[in-house]
């Protein structure tokens, strides 16, 4: 079964096979394959290539969203396609205009930043209905402190769910995403 949908997985480039974290990605990458989705990553290791093995390991269509600022770092081998950007912005812009919905595992400040511009194209509507999933109970005290120490709204972190498991990010692909209040002014 193919959706015809393109989840875009963001993680860290730092993760090592024994890694729990790992084998999560791993799994999420297989879950979403076996539903029918292309799975689409930053193209390179850790959580990319764990994201990416396990979708091809289940006969999915993985893309890689390469960038020549790593050049001369090979993509990772378990991707069916990819797609090479000159630039950090343009590998993010292509991602996030690539997919139909957004996963983020644990990762470094390289994961924030992908999480928290999908959230505010979200919030401005630029991305409407597509779904942002943080995977992991490692995500709730990042979103307290945002709350905490930013003018975070309830209907704004709506917009971010986050789930325990792979299982429970399948899941939540299906459940449309909650519409932000008015969108700001700028």
């Amino acid at each position: 079964m193919h959706t015809g949908k393109t989840i875009a997985v963001f993680g860290s480039s730092r993760r090592d096979e024994q890694s729990s974290l790992y084998h999560e990605a791993y799994k999420l990458g297989h879950i979403l394959a076996e539903a029918g989705y292309v799975v689409l990553s930053g193209g390179y290791n850790g959580s990319m290539a764990a994201v990416s093995r396990g979708a091809r390991e289940a006969g999915g269509h993985v893309i890689g969203v390469t960038c020549a600022v790593f050049d001369p770092l090979p993509p990772n081998p378990w991707l069916t396609a990819e797609i090479k950007t000159p630039t950090l912005l343009a590998r993010l812009q292509t991602m996030l205009e690539q997919a139909d919905g957004y996963i983020a595992v644990r990762g470094g400040i390289g994961t924030l930043s992908e999480v928290t511009l999908a959230w505010s194209l979200l919030q401005t509507r630029s991305l409407a209905g597509k779904p942002l999933i943080l995977l992991g109970a490692d995500w709730q005290p990042v979103l307290d402190a945002l709350r905490s120490h930013t003018d975070l709204g309830n209907s704004i972190a709506a917009l971010a769910r986050i789930v325990a498991t792979p299982a429970d990010a399948l899941t939540a692909l299906l459940v449309p995403p909650t519409p932000p209040g008015p969108p700001p002014l700028g």
